[in-house]
């Protein structure tokens, strides 16, 4: 076997495994897969780092928008560079065109707009989707940002939060009322994530706008993290949110298939 070494007396710092840039994407990569602010005690233990190298590098990806500090200024979290670069990467070249290959065939089934959103600091942004051919529709470009609280795949992904990671979100929005039954009490919030949790989808009975109903169902990671969520909406002229909910298979079907996209 012949292999190919590089001898030059840089590439070891460079490149090695106990380089920067490698201890830096490690630290990323735990935190992001922790889906929690970490002590940069607890990053040291995890990493087997020194506390120093660890407050170093902290400093450094803090500086440039990887981490951001949590509320209590001593633990830290994905920052928005990270989080836009993992949504970049969903939203990336041939994937993102047969993500919305099962939005297009999701919106033939059901006969509604369907989404494709993901969780963005504390609000829900839009990565893709298929408008149905109706006259009367909601138009929400992709980008958009919308709400936690009050639509369906922002309560999907508080639900799916760990508990403490979850009431820190529900303490830190404002639960704004958008229509007059728009969940605006913590308590009742936080009932309605539990509700969410055990039966596995969630739905908007016209709490973000008046009118218009809503449910989305997680797109999970093979570790089975909640990484996105497919959602339908529609008037509630149209679409009931009776149960079973009418559309929840062809949801969950398309959810699936949405997986092995991620």
């Amino acid at each position: 076997m012949i292999s190919l070494v590089n001898t030059s007396p840089n590439h070891s710092a460079a490149s090695g495994p106990n380089s920067s840039s490698e201890r830096s994407l490690g630290l990323l990569a735990l935190i992001a897969s922790e889906g929690r602010a970490l002590s940069l005690a607890e990053i040291g233990a995890r990493l087997d780092l020194p506390k120093a190298t660890v407050h170093r590098l902290c400093s450094q990806l803090l500086g440039s928008g990887w981490l951001i500090r949590d509320v209590d200024e001593r633990s830290f979290s994905v920052g928005p560079a990270l989080r836009r670069m993992a949504l970049d990467t969903l939203n990336n070249g041939v994937l993102r065109g047969l993500r919305h290959a099962v939005l297009e065939q999701l919106v033939a089934q059901v006969g509604e707009t369907c989404n494709f959103t993901a969780l963005d600091g504390a609000k829900v942004i839009y990565l893709d989707r298929v408008e149905a051919p109706w006259p009367w529709r909601l138009t929400l470009d992709v980008g958009t940002h919308v709400p936690l609280h009050c639509t369906a795949s922002g309560k999907l992904f508080l639900a799916m939060l760990p508990g403490a990671q979850r009431d820190a979100l529900i303490d830190g929005i404002a639960l704004e009322a958008m229509t007059p039954t728009t969940i605006t009490s913590p308590a009742a919030l936080r009932a309605e994530c539990e509700v969410i949790a055990e039966r596995g989808y969630s739905t908007d009975r016209e709490e973000f706008i008046a009118g218009l109903n809503a449910a989305a169902v997680p797109v999970r990671d093979a570790q089975g993290r909640t990484r996105a969520a497919i959602a339908v909406h529609a008037p509630s002229t149209r679409m009931s949110l009776d149960t079973p909910l009418p559309q929840l298979s062809a949801l969950q079907a398309a959810a699936s298939r949405m997986s092995a996209l991620l």
